[in-house]
């Protein structure tokens, strides 16, 4: 739920800053399908539990997966391939690693909806790596996103950098991340738009990601909240192609 989670707090940074303290639970699916660089395809899905509470320029996030992975054993779900390639395959599921985050808010002038969100993100190794759903290592971002809305049209864009934990089993080095993208209000209850990301390699036999992510998200009233998208990559570090959706509820 990468995608997801990173469009869905493009499109609300507006709010966020002004929000008043509320709660919200999501869970969906997720979808994803390519070869990695290696001679066999891997799919991976994920239903996911996500949980974010808000308070004033505050937002903190919890994310537990489950996973799904059937496919090249040199592909672990979240990092792609690892390895060099294999021709053995296997079926793997169970919970994925466990991530939280803490976003603030910095909005410099909230006449011209123009500002700048902070985020700490860890993920916990609690998937197990023996399958393939995590390296078994703790990770540590720091992202920063600005933004700015023309009418009814949001500019974003963000750069990280992630210290991804390393074994002597599987080395992996930090990497850095960037992203650009737009979202459009259709109407009050609707809004549309693309992001595109980028990640460096995080091995010496893997590859960086890049890929597209499209994506629609409604409110459905009552307190729900639907998000839909879909992916193409364009590296052999991302997937071909995914798609995902998820309904959230505001408590």
């Amino acid at each position: 739920m990468k995608k997801l989670s990173l469009v869905a707090a493009a499109v609300l940074l507006s709010q966020a800053a002004l929000a008043q303290s509320n709660f919200t639970v999501k869970t969906g699916f997720d979808y994803s399908t390519g070869t990695y660089g290696t001679n066999t395809r891997t799919e991976i899905s994920s239903i996911p539990f996500i949980a974010n509470y808000e308070t004033g320029n505050w937002a903190f996030k919890l994310t537990v997966p489950y996973v799904r992975i059937t496919g090249s054993d040199s592909v672990i779900a979240g990092v792609g391939a690892v390895r060099p390639t294999t021709t053995k395959v296997r079926t793997s599921t169970g919970f994925g690693d466990i991530t939280t985050a803490a976003t603030y808010s910095f909005v410099i002038d909230p006449t011209s909806q123009f500002g700048v969100d902070v985020t700490g993100k860890i993920k916990f190794g609690t998937a197990d790596s023996a399958k393939g759903l995590g390296t078994g290592e703790n990770d540590a971002w720091v992202l920063v996103d600005p933004y700015r809305k023309f009418g009814n049209v949001t500019y974003f864009g963000g750069v990280g950098y992630g210290m991804l934990g390393s074994s002597s089993t599987l080395p992996l080095k930090d990497v850095v991340s960037a992203n650009a993208g737009l979202s459009y209000k259709l109407d009050e209850q609707a809004s549309t738009g693309a992001v595109f990301d980028y990640r460096s390699k995080s091995t010496d036999a893997g590859f960086d990601q890049r890929e597209l992510t499209a994506f629609y998200s409604r409110k459905l009233g009552g307190g729900y909240k639907m998000q839909a998208y879909a992916t193409k990559g364009f590296s052999d570090g991302s997937p071909d192609w995914g798609a995902g959706l998820n309904v959230g509820y505001n408590y």
